[in-house]
């Protein structure tokens, strides 16, 4: 039995807007966060997570920021090319844990949608993806809401 685990972190600073993408849910907020995609920070170190326990790179390998085509792209689409890699490799993801570390939007009232979401995306069972969040006690830049970041690790599964 082949058992592999991989890790992702991403972090994204705010900028003027409206609402936040969080694990492919729009939630409204003061600001939204900046990035070369639609900045969805949790959803970006669970593509990593999965892209590390594959030990194949991370989103910027497999989607260069250089590349003008994702400019403005749907994190989903880095999730699913790498859910269907890690299937094509001959694995299975067993399960994914995310923790959104931020003051504000508060995660606790979407993390179920988040998870469904997520589910969809990946096409497995969403009682097997965790989404939590806890705050850095205002320290930091997370703390001083000037952004968020997020932290995730995915195992994987090979018969």
């Amino acid at each position: 039995m082949d058992i592999r685990l991989g890790n992702g972190y991403d972090v994204h600073a705010f900028e003027t807007g409206d609402h936040v993408i969080l694990c492919g849910i729009r939630i409204p907020h003061t600001a939204k966060l900046k990035g070369h995609s639609d900045a969805d920070v949790a959803m970006h170190a669970i593509t990593d997570a999965i892209y590390g326990a594959l030990a194949q790179g991370d989103i910027g390998r497999h989607f260069p920021p250089s590349d003008p085509q994702w400019k403005g792209a749907a994190s989903d689409i880095f999730l699913k090319h790498a859910g269907d890699l890690a299937h094509d490799m001959g694995f299975t993801i067993s399960n994914i844990d995310c923790t959104i570390i931020c003051e504000l939007p508060k995660i606790g009232p979407h993390a179920n949608v988040m998870q469904d979401e997520l589910a969809r995306i990946l096409d497995m069972d969403a009682t097997r993806i965790s989404v939590k969040a806890t705050t850095s006690e205002e320290l930091g830049f997370t703390g001083r809401k000037e952004g968020i970041a997020a932290i995730a690790t995915a195992a994987l599964v090979k018969a």
